[in-house]
């Protein structure tokens, strides 16, 4: 989805631990999420715990790909998360809204 695209928002891929990384390294994902514009962090749980990068302010609005969400959980208890596939959260980065990844061109 993102190869070949530039995505229109903020987006941040965080692997979940350092074998996903080295995966995703190896397998030439982290050169595709680069080159399309975003930025890629070290193994961690990162925002999804409202502690590290991505962090939410107030009003933001977040499409994620983690397993949890309630008020607060990925920053300001105002801020809102959307619970979505990697393939539905790419697509909603190339297009800057929330996107069926079916419906790109």
């Amino acid at each position: 989805i993102l190869k070949g695209r530039k995505v229109k928002i903020r987006t941040e891929v965080l692997p979940a631990a350092i074998s996903i990384y080295k995966k995703a390294v190896k397998d030439g994902l982290i050169e595709i999420f680069l080159d399309a514009g975003v930025t890629v962090g070290p193994p961690t749980c990162g925002a999804c715990c409202g502690a590290h990068m991505g962090v939410l302010a107030k009003d933001e609005i977040c499409v994620s790909t983690t397993n949890r969400n309630f008020p607060g959980r990925m920053g300001h208890v105002e801020s809102q998360t959307y619970l979505a596939s990697p393939q539905v959260a790419a697509a909603s980065a190339v297009t800057g809204k929330l996107t069926d990844p079916r419906d790109l061109n």
